[in-house]
């Protein structure tokens, strides 16, 4: 394959004018179907004030859209100290579907997955301020973490569970005793800039329990004994921080909490920690035209081979740049201008850096790329253009409208579909729970793994279409040789 032989191609390609309508179409459907989602898109939430527009998402110390919802039952620590307590036990309850209508169905003693209880330091109840916190969970044993995206996993919580949480100046520390005797550092993190007073106490929170994506109430209950504070000579608070309001004026889910024989049982709602389904419309969201743009695109790649047969390898290139500029202008024009369309409507939108913003964009290039390559090998492997473009549809296309309608989403792991993770615009965090749903923003696997699967099954694709192209050239130079003699 050389420069003359890559020209060729561009010149057949660019002068086909069915391949460069072709092209535009996958731009246009792309766009137009991103923009009408985007235009139509419609978030409503029933605040103390009523129904209206939903607020911005919270957002927390790094940028990310987080939840901030605890009961806290706190003192002022001035300078260095600490909180020792021991958690006794660990229950709650779940709101599940009525089996009656009319009639609550509630779970009690149940904890979800991610209830957590434990201790907790931050430099005011200001919520998506920085903290740090030491806990035990419903199924996750204990845990460190801090300013809601970083997860640190301890021991396993097999009935009562000592904590620890120590203050030096801007560094906390978390530790954990099977016996209140012997202790294990859990993790250790700085928080910069804390200031000289903070608030330290003890807390339970439980996220709401997932069922069909509709998140269920559920609250978690935690009995806390033997606690002993180190540079702390006040009186406990009570603090049920980001409670809501309903539209009457009362509560909605109220945590609380009660002292007793020097013990404090806490009930809490909520959760600390990112949030993804409930933290505002996603950017990934306007490519869902991208599948039907794709088809087009795997269509022309298809044809531009099985026009004249030529090299596979030089075709591949040309239509793979090609394909890759269209999906750069396609997300280029379609992210930005969805966003803009998403928040001139009042919807919350889930925030989104110039990282994450230039990988969804570049991101969608790249499987436009991918897929094209692809698409071009099968039509040199089986040299019938319907049967390529049928395989790659059913290869790229078929498994993510399948994991879309709640089908088989582990066909996003093995098949080429996994290329569509590349364009998740909400990272999935290991330590809270999500509905595994392309609705939700759940992909399997992480963007650019998605995406290195569907660039091998292309590379594999195509080195075994340029090995049979060759097989079948050889044979016919030996007969054109033979004939001549």
């Amino acid at each position: 394959m050389d420069r003359t032989t890559l020209s060729a191609e561009w010149t057949r390609f660019r002068t086909g004018r069915g391949w460069v309508l072709g092209m535009v179409a996958s731009v246009l459907v792309t766009v137009s179907l991103g923009l009408l989602v985007a235009g139509s898109a419609r978030t409503t939430c029933v605040t103390g004030k009523g129904e209206g527009p939903c607020p911005a998402p919270l957002l927390g110390p790094d940028g990310t859209a987080v939840a901030d919802k605890y009961y806290f039952v706190h003192q002022p620590l001035q300078g260095d100290g600490g909180i020792t307590a021991r958690v006794s036990d660990l229950t709650g309850q779940i709101r599940l579907p009525d089996a009656v209508p009319g009639v609550r169905n509630v779970k009690e003693g149940a904890v979800v997955p991610w209830a957590k209880a434990g201790l907790l330091i931050r430099p005011t109840l200001k919520q998506g301020t920085p903290y740090a916190a030491v806990m035990i969970t419903g199924r996750h044993g204990v845990r460190m973490q801090h300013n809601f995206t970083h997860d640190v996993a301890g021991g396993p919580v097999n009935g009562p569970r000592w904590l620890r949480l120590s203050r030096a100046g801007d560094t906390i520390t978390g530790h954990e005793s099977g016996d209140g005797r012997t202790w294990t550092e859990v993790g250790t993190v700085t928080l910069a800039g804390l200031p000289r007073t903070v608030e330290i106490g003890l807390f339970a929170a439980s996220p709401s329990a997932l069922t069909d994506m509709t998140g269920r109430f559920a609250q978690a209950t935690a009995t806390f004994d033997r606690i002993a504070l180190r540079g702390v000579n006040g009186s406990w608070r009570h603090d049920d921080v980001g409670l809501t309001m309903k539209p009457d004026g009362t509560p909605h889910h109220p945590g609380q909490a009660v002292e007793s024989g020097g013990k404090i049982i806490v009930s809490g709602g909520g959760d600390i920690g990112p949030v993804v389904m409930t933290g505002g419309l996603r950017a990934d969201l306007t490519l869902l035209g991208g599948v039907a743009g794709l088809v087009l695109v795997i269509v022309v790649a298809v044809t531009f081979f099985t026009a004249d047969r030529g090299d596979p390898r030089a075709k591949a290139v040309v239509m793979g740049a090609v394909a890759f500029v269209t999906g750069l202008v396609t997300s280029g024009a379609v992210v930005p201008g969805g966003l803009a369309l998403m928040r001139a409507n009042q919807n919350p939108v889930q925030p989104i850096t110039l990282a994450t913003g230039l990988q969804v964009i570049v991101g969608y290039a790249a499987l436009a790329a991918a897929a094209a390559v692809l698409a071009l090998g099968l039509a040199a492997l089986v040299r019938r253009g319907i049967v390529a473009v049928g395989l790659t549809v059913g290869l790229v296309v078929a498994p993510y409208l399948l994991a879309s309608a709640g089908l088989a989403p582990w066909l996003l792991m093995i098949t080429p579909a996994a290329g569509f993770a590349i364009t998740q615009s909400v990272p999935v965090f290991a330590h809270i729970d999500v509905d595994p749903s392309l609705l939700g923003g759940y992909y399997p696997l992480p963007p650019w793994a998605g995406l290195a699967v569907i660039c091998g099954y292309a590379a594999l694709v195509l080195w075994l279409a340029h090995r049979s192209c060759r097989s079948a050239v050889i044979p016919l130079t030996h007969a054109h040789r033979h004939l001549s003699r």
